[in-house]
């Protein structure tokens, strides 16, 4: 894992009670209540140069690694996740040139992102929503370049933004060639050619600029269109698999959060005599949050890394993280505030009121960049070419190494490798049975206790009974099954398990007799690394939310966990045997 950057933001924003002023809860809390922007919490991260990481290196900037983008933006959404959607939003905005751009746009953009423009994504209308064929945006042809009429709504940064990249319709017939993409530079517009519409009141993120934008025959130049004409949509959902896959980050932040917050209570709450930590059904909550924690982590961590990795694949990759990820976490925060009862409604009484603006703030990750249901959609759509993989065995083992290695070099970044369908299905989930080989193996050899064994060979039974289904499911465009919708949850879930299988492999040392190379050895292992714990906790997890729960005595990892949360530190794969940690939840 990539560390100076994100040790150096850690550091400017401080540790919970000595953070920098502009994060302090109390002050956020105030922002949020008038539903006031962010914006000297934004300058720090502008001082700090986040912006520079929203910009590939080619385009002058300092994106070479995807998973320490998503990192960094975890740390911010830690603290707050209005700054980290307001400020990140910029590398949403301005996706698309560094999929379809050319060099020259790509440098400009770069330069001006760098240097503090900030970047917003003209996608959805007021009529249309999510339905991007639908866009009345246009665009018409002159001899100069173009004219853009129309307008976008419910767009983030619409009104602080300086650059807005829009979706408008170039034909007018539509179609999936009807449109195209523009990068429109406000400050280079004629008096009068756009308003901004006012900001939209949201039940969470309330002091992020989320409004909208009108153009009004607005004279672009040429040199504005991204990409090729007409290819608009393709360039989007390529961009998309990018964007939903670094929103990924925003959970991560929050979890880590409730987490903390769950905690720190369970230590501190003192009820008959005794904490509520003291309590088994208290201590059994707080594990089964860590466990669905590190499963959110271990996804979230091989999809970003798998930008780099298996990047033909992330139209499944992304539609996968960007569906489980957040679901995972808000059920992390739907069990926090069972624990923390009437606290986690308290607004100012009880920490701030962080509990009840984070709840309420993170319910939008599950909607911008496509809602569950449409991601779960994008990934009904390959389940032919997913079941043809799985029975084949196919996989790129090399890809899956890179991805699940957290701390090794990634191969740069290829986006001529991006592509709207996985033609080789999903690599990491059509590697499970070798993975799991492996697992009984390690087992055998004294170096993970057999119950993990036994968990992963369930996993496999059920991995396999489900892409027998997905070989049989039958749709049309317009007629999607319900339990279509189904076997792409249970599929999220595969996916999860089998990450966390390969980065077990791929990160924790090999029992002396195992046959596998040695690594070099560290000072101490993890805790949560030590007799496979994470692992065992997380599958235990991916088992009772397919709809098998473990036993009283299956559950014990979860126990463990909670040891490990109450005496050490939250837990974190962040940290990885022989390495010292990233400090993300303390």
């Amino acid at each position: 894992m990539r560390r100076s950057a994100v040790e150096a933001l850690e550091s400017v924003l401080g540790a919970p009670g000595d953070e920098h002023e502009a994060f302090r809860p109390a002050a956020l809390a105030e922002l949020d209540r008038r539903e006031a922007f962010p914006a000297a919490a934004c300058g720090v991260l502008d001082d700090f140069g986040l912006n520079a990481h929203y910009v590939p290196v080619a385009a002058g900037g300092r994106l070479d690694d995807h998973s320490e983008l998503m990192l960094l933006l975890r740390t911010v959404a830690r603290r707050d996740l209005t700054a980290a959607v307001g400020h990140g939003k910029t590398f949403l905005g301005a996706a698309s040139v560094w999929v379809a751009g050319d060099t020259e746009q790509a440098l400009r953009t770069g330069e001006s992102i760098s240097s503090g423009a900030i970047a917003s994504w003209g996608l959805t209308e007021r009529d249309h929503g999510s339905d991007l064929l639908a866009g009345r945006v246009t665009a018409t042809r002159t001899a100069d370049g173009w004219l853009l009429d129309g307008e976008k709504w419910l767009i983030n940064n619409a009104t602080r933004g300086r650059l807005v990249c829009v979706l408008a319709r170039t034909e007018a017939n539509g179609g999936p060639r009807g449109f195209s993409l523009f990068l429109v530079d406000k400050q280079d517009l004629a008096d009068g050619a756009f308003s901004c519409l006012p900001k939209v009141p949201t039940h969470g993120i309330r002091g992020a600029d989320i409004s909208g934008i009108a153009f009004h025959r607005a004279e672009i130049p040429h040199a504005a269109l991204v990409g090729e004409t007409g290819a608009g949509i393709e360039i989007v959902l390529k961009a998309l698999q990018l964007t939903r896959t670094t929103c990924v980050a925003l959970s991560l932040g929050a979890g880590d959060t409730a987490l903390r917050i769950a905690v720190d209570y369970a230590r501190e709450r003192r009820l008959y005599g005794r904490t509520l930590a003291e309590l088994p059904r208290i201590r059994r909550i707080l594990g089964e949050i860590s466990a669905a924690h590190l499963l959110a982590e271990a996804t979230g961590t091989v999809a970003s890394r798998s930008i780099h990795a298996l990047t033909g694949e992330m139209s499944v990759t992304s539609a996968v993280a960007k569906a489980l990820v957040p679901e995972l976490v808000q059920g992390i925060l739907d069990r926090s505030a069972e624990l923390l009862g009437v606290r986690s409604f308290l607004t100012e009484e009880y920490a701030d009121g962080v509990f009840a603006k984070l709840e309420r703030d993170h319910r939008v990750v599950a909607i911008f960049d496509g809602n569950t249901a449409v991601n779960r959609n994008a990934l009904i759509d390959q389940f032919p070419l997913l079941a043809a993989g799985y029975r084949r065995g196919r996989a790129d083992t090399d890809g899956v190494a890179a991805a699940a290695r957290l701390t090794a070099p990634l191969p740069e970044f290829d986006r001529e490798r991006l592509a709207l369908i996985s033609q080789g299905g999903c690599s990491p989930v059509q590697s499970l049975a070798d993975a799991v080989a492996r697992i009984r193996a390690q087992a055998e050899a004294g170096g993970l206790p057999p119950e993990v064994a036994d968990l992963a060979d369930r996993i496999k039974a059920e991995t396999d009974a489900l892409h027998q289904e997905l070989a049989t499911q039958r749709r049309t465009a317009r007629d999607v099954p319900p339990e279509a919708f189904a076997r792409a949850e249970r599929y999220e879930l595969c996916y999860a398990a089998a990450a966390c299988l390969h980065v077990w492999l791929n990160n924790a040392r090999p029992p002396a007799d195992s046959g596998a190379r040695p690594q070099a050895a560290p000072a101490e292992e993890p805790t949560v690394w030590h007799d496979g714990l994470w692992l065992q906790a997380c599958l235990s997890t991916v088992l009772t939310r397919l709809g098998h729960p473990l036993g009283e005595a299956g559950a014990a990892a979860y126990d463990r966990l909670a040891e490990h949360a109450l005496d050490t530190a939250i837990p974190t794969l962040a940290t990885v045997p022989g390495r010292h940690p990233v400090r993300s939840a303390s």
